[in-house]
Formats: C-alpha cells, sequence, structure tokens
C-alpha cells in the first residue's frame, strides 16, 4: 500500500501579519509562524516593543519587520495593508479587558473593549481576505478570543461579549469565504502569563478560582498557544474552518 503522508507544517513563501505583537501572546505567534518559515509583519502601536522583537527574531536567523500601527484607526489600517502586499496569514491577538461587575460597566469601557476586541477584529479580518480573495489567493486567518468567548467569568460581562462576537463572525466569514480557500479559525486560551494578565494573578481569591478551574493543574503559557497557531496557520489543517481552537486546559469541558 502507498503510506498516507502528514501534510507540512511548514509556513516557506508565506507572509503573515501579526496584530497585537508588541507583547505577550501576539509576540509568541509571530515567532511560531516565522519558526515555520514565514515572513512575519509584527503589528502594534509600540514602535519600540515591535523593534526589540523584530531585531531579535532577525538575529535568530527568522524574517521579521515591523508595522507600528492602531489598528483601531480603520482608514489608517485599510491604508496600511493597501500599500503592501496580500497577507497569507492573519493573527489578530490586539486586545484589551476592562473588567467589573456588570452593573458598574462604563460606556466608556464598554466602548474601548468593543472598538479593539471586535470592530477592529472584523474589519482587520474583512481587509486581509478581500485582498486575498481580488488575487485568487487562499489564506489562513486566526483570530484569538478566549475561554470567555465560550463561558462567562465573574466581573468579565464586557469582555465575555466581545469575544463571543468574534467567534459568531469566524463562523459566518468562514462560510463565505470557504468557497475561495480561506480559512478563519480562533484559538480560545485559557489564562496565560501575561502582562495583561498580571493583576489577576496577584488577586489571591482570582488565582484560587483559577486554579481550581482548570483540569490540568496549571495556567497557560506563551508558549501553549505558539504550537496551535502553527498549525492552524499550515497546510496540516487544511479542512479545518469556521471552529475555534481551546487551550483551556479543560476549564470548558464541564
Amino acid at each position: 500500500m502507498t503510506l498516507p503522508r502528514t501534510p507540512s507544517f511548514r509556513l516557506d513563501g508565506r507572509r503573515a501579519l501579526v496584530a497585537g505583537a508588541s507583547s505577550g501572546i501576539g509576540a509568541g505567534a509571530a515567532v511560531a509562524l516565522a519558526e515555520q518559515g514565514a515572513e512575519v509583519t509584527l503589528c502594534a502601536r509600540r514602535r519600540d516593543d515591535l523593534q526589540v522583537l523584530a531585531d531579535e527574531m532577525n538575529a535568530a536567523g527568522m524574517r521579521a519587520q515591523i508595522l507600528p500601527l492602531d489598528i483601531t484607526d480603520l482608514p489608517a489600517m485599510e491604508q496600511a495593508l493597501a500599500n503592501r502586499p496580500a497577507f497569507d496569514i492573519l493573527v489578530n491577538s490586539a486586545g484589551l479587558a476592562r473588567h467589573s461587575p456588570a452593573t458598574q460597566t462604563t460606556p466608556q469601557d464598554f466602548d474601548l473593549a468593543a472598538d479593539l476586541n471586535f470592530r477592529a477584529a472584523y474589519f482587520l479580518t474583512r481587509t486581509i481576505a478581500a485582498r486575498l480573495i481580488s488575487e485568487g489567493r487562499p489564506g489562513s486567518l486566526i483570530n484569538i478570543t478566549s475561554q470567555m468567548a465560550h463561558v462567562g467569568g465573574i466581573d468579565r460581562a464586557v469582555y465575555a461579549a466581545t469575544k463571543h462576537a468574534v467567534e459568531g463572525m469566524t463562523k459566518s466569514m468562514a462560510i463565505e469565504w470557504g468557497p475561495h480557500g480561506i480559512r478563519v479559525n480562533t484559538i480560545a486560551p485559557t489564562f496565560i502569563r501575561t502582562a495583561l494578565t498580571a493583576d489577576t494573578f496577584a488577586n489571591p481569591e482570582r488565582a484560587a478560582w483559577i486554579a481550581s478551574k482548570i483540569k490540568l493543574g496549571r495556567v497557560g503559557e506563551v508558549s501553549d498557544i505558539m504550537g496551535p497557531v502553527a498549525f492552524l496557520a499550515s497546510d496540516a489543517a487544511a479542512l479545518i474552518t469556521g471552529t475555534s481552537l481551546i487551550v483551556d486546559g479543560g476549564w470548558t469541558a464541564d
């Protein structure tokens, strides 16, 4: 018999855009893609942080360049992408949290979270896809959501709402763009040790709640997300679209 062959995880010859790449999960995603041979454009507002990461990646033999940009500025985002070749891969890790009891949510906090986590994610994904469709190219578009895109959480009504919204848009976009060979998925992490979660882990009550929910008995590290990013971007995930890869240590299993 002829043995089946595992599709390649390599990304040689592909161009990737990683939004929110200046730290945390975004930085890890950028490295993961570059390790597999992709040419990676690092996008975020903080130019200096992007340059430090790009310099380290290039020194390690990877290929990285920077694109300082606030993706909530839709005209600036669309213009910046129009001036560059199409991206085969998108990882959108840009996001923020404004946690509070739902009765204390302010319109300002709601708008800040919704503007970046959902509105910017929607139009960034749409912009990348529209370019691919116009050029007849396939692609893999990945939005980083959260386990809170599948459950609820204390003081997280606004954050969970924005992440649920991204899961919904992902399914619809996957249906629309599937005939063009464009896959759209999400990765939904549990609590990952980053600057964004430092305050949460510093709260003993919250830390105990997290520990009680993660069945594998530990919180996530950035490295736990890197493999899933490389997988979904690659041909090894060629038949996966419109779904969420939940990386939560079993949080949502019950």
